[in-house]
């Protein structure tokens, strides 16, 4: 059974790309990110994590919900969710926490249940170039999202200088009681990309905290060194470069939108 209401829990995790069309590329990563339902954040956590504050992990409310850097948290994806016909869910986030205050997120989630069911998922995007989109994923009729179900939404926004703002994602979730499991699949004709998250759910505890402190230091800034690793890998292959094109006018698109 799916656990709605989670608990500060550690996602200890890895997270795969493999790119699609003549010039192929692919890499493997371990990630730390962390589930936590903000309006119900426990009494006691661990004393290395804090939120809105320093600390070796934390989670500020302006990170998310909104613009990149002056979000408004989980007041803005409580106002989507209603917006889609989704009145007072349940809502986690799903997100790699600032580390010794240096923070940026690719991807992070917004989940909401219904009672025990998972049924809508806002995918935050963001890009190191200063851009953020967001996708908001349900049925349409608001139903169980399953581990079979997928989720299809326009492609809006400038996210690899390698690939085009064109063609859809293909979002599938699997969020059990003991892991998470998500996979976006971006189609463009031959091109594209296959990007994935997985990982246990374990609580998350100061020895926790250590041992990713450790396993994979600098956090948030370590992936940033790897976007642009991969940038050099793949223009090292010959791949195109694009230019930053201006983000769309709109903030969020929605599954069943067209381009």
């Amino acid at each position: 059974m799916i656990r709605p209401t989670p608990s500060i829990e550690h996602i200890i995790g890895h997270t795969t790309h493999a790119r699609r069309g003549a010039i192929k590329n692919a890499f493997r990563y371990g990630v730390d990110f962390v589930l936590l339902d903000l309006e119900n954040t426990p009494k006691r956590i661990p004393f290395l994590f804090s939120r809105n504050r320093f600390n070796l992990a934390s989670i500020y409310d302006r990170d998310h919900g909104g613009p990149l850097k002056n979000g408004s948290g989980q007041d803005w994806a409580r106002a989507i969710f209603a917006d889609s016909g989704l009145q007072n869910p349940r809502i986690a986030l799903l997100t790699q926490p600032r580390f010794c205050g240096y923070g940026f997120n690719p991807v992070s989630f917004w989940l909401a249940w219904r009672d025990t069911d998972l049924v809508a998922i806002i995918a935050e995007v963001s890009t190191p170039f200063g851009d953020r989109h967001s996708y908001l994923c349900t049925k349409d009729d608001l139903s169980a999202i399953t581990k079979t179900d997928q989720i299809t939404t326009p492609k809006a926004l400038h996210v690899s200088p390698f690939q085009k703002v064109a063609g859809q994602y293909n979002f599938t979730f699997d969020i059990a009681s003991d892991k998470i499991s998500i996979r976006i699949f971006h189609g463009n004709n031959d091109d594209g990309v296959i990007a994935t998250l997985s990982g246990p759910r374990v609580s998350l505890t100061n020895r926790s905290l250590l041992h990713a402190a450790l396993r994979r230091p600098f956090g948030a800034l370590r992936t940033m060194a790897l976007i642009h690793w991969q940038a050099i890998v793949l223009k090292a292959k010959g791949a195109t470069y694009r230019r930053r094109p201006a983000p769309p006018s709109h903030t969020l698109t929605k599954s069943g939108d067209k381009k």
